[in-house]
């Protein structure tokens, strides 16, 4: 946990691990696998999460346990979920977030070099601004491995994996590294080559089902529409952060004034300065809480969005396996009928008995889990929107408050 904000340096080094997101989109009721983020401590270039568990599951040796996992751990569960062919008509729970704080360090780096420029109130003003935009970012970190978490726990199929257990209750370092050079170009080269595989299947094999057909339209239009609104988003953020700090500024030249003009034009600029003082910190909070529900809730689904394009690309690269076996069996039988040929439409026949199966199976549970996605993206987008809309109306009342209060004690001067 943190223990105090002595410099600039410092609050890079430590932070609490106070959550701001919950899982909202998770159904709770079922209380046999429990995982939380219970700390966290940051340190410099990384993160160290204390993964807290409770389950009533016999698959584990204790009931309850805690370890401490960094984010190339949480990366790894994700690649062993993505790997799996087991779980190819699934939407894999997006991996969260890698930790950057290069903002905040950038942010930082700039107030100390421009301490000389301003006033000292001016400076600590700012200097509690960063360091609070800095926790939130933490805390959001937090919250969104955390989520990564409580959504494979609360699966009735990912709660069972293997790696998962491994990674809840092995109580040593899972000996995970981060990727070098070579490993996060060739992560690179294989990123192009499943887009160029999306574009090629999505190009040349046509879907026998409307439904999936039209999803996988939907959402390539629907990820994009996400983008661009999370991109807006965080404009918006951003604009109501610089208002925050020009209030300061503000606040800060007017205090100067008032040293320098004695009697009530004094009183009316002390008072006006410590107004907008207030307002600034309302402003701060609107930032804040439209980050949280608005922008963090686009930039989840489209993460999210992009994992359920996934499944249906592999559903699709499934098909395209199907059709291969199919041409293949008729290739076969189409040979005359000695021995080798006998055995070659055995083995066709075989292999596509098996990609008719594995295609069907991906059908089934894809569509159970398209449906339960619109399911989950619209609950959380609703009660997310719902609650900024709530906020929002509260910081303006309190905004409206404070400039009716000021207007009283002027007029009464």
């Amino acid at each position: 946990m943190m223990d105090g904000i002595c410099d600039n340096a410092d609050i890079l080094n430590t932070a609490p691990s106070k959550k701001v997101i919950q899982s909202d989109n998770i159904d709770l009721s079922d209380k046999s696998l429990q995982v939380d983020i219970s700390d966290a401590l940051s340190e410099k270039d990384k993160v160290k999460f204390t993964v807290h568990t409770k389950t009533t599951l016999p698959e584990f040796q204790k009931s309850e346990f805690l370890v401490v996992r960094q984010h190339e751990e949480f990366v790894w569960l994700h690649d062993r979920f993505e790997e799996e062919e087991e779980y190819a008509g699934y939407i894999i729970p997006p991996c969260p977030p890698r930790p950057d704080f290069d903002a905040s360090r950038e942010k930082l780096q700039k107030l100390g070099e421009g301490e000389g420029n301003m006033t000292r109130e001016e400076f600590t003003k700012m200097k509690q601004e960063l360091e609070a935009e800095y926790l939130a970012t933490f805390k959001k970190t937090v919250a969104m491995h955390e989520m990564f978490l409580t959504r494979l726990a609360h699966h009735p199929v990912f709660r069972n994996d293997h790696n998962l257990r491994v990674f809840l209750e092995y109580d040593q370092d899972l000996c995970v590294r981060g990727k070098n050079k070579i490993e996060i170009f060739g992560g690179l080269v294989k990123s192009l080559s499943k887009t160029t595989d999306e574009y090629y299947l999505s190009a040349t094999v046509k879907d026998v089902n409307d439904f999936f057909d039209q999803e996988l339209a939907f959402l390539q239009q629907y990820h994009n529409n996400l983008k661009e609104a999370t991109s807006r988003a965080d404009r918006q953020t951003t604009k109501h952060k610089d208002v925050a700090d020009s209030y300061i500024k503000i606040s800060t030249n007017l205090l100067q004034l008032a040293t320098t003009d004695s009697g009530k034009l004094e009183r009316f600029l002390t008072k006006i300065a410590e107004t907008f003082e207030k307002i600034r910190k309302v402003e701060g909070r609107v930032a804040s809480d439209e980050d949280l529900k608005l922008s963090d809730t686009l930039r989840y689904y489209m993460r999210d969005t992009a994992a359920a394009k996934r499944l249906l690309v592999r559903r699709l690269k499934a098909l395209h396996t199907y059709e291969t076996a199919n041409r293949t069996l008729e290739k076969a039988r189409a040979r005359n009928k000695d021995v080798h040929a006998a055995l070659e439409v055995a083995e066709a026949e075989k292999a596509q008995t098996e990609a008719c199966e594995k295609f069907e199976q991906m059908s089934d549970k894809g569509k159970e889990e398209l449906t339960d996605f619109k399911t989950r993206r619209i609950a959380a987008f609703r009660k997310n929107l719902i609650e900024l809309t709530e906020l929002e109306i509260k910081h303006a009342k309190t905004h409206a408050d404070l400039l009716k209060k000021c207007l009283l004690v002027l007029r009464e001067e």
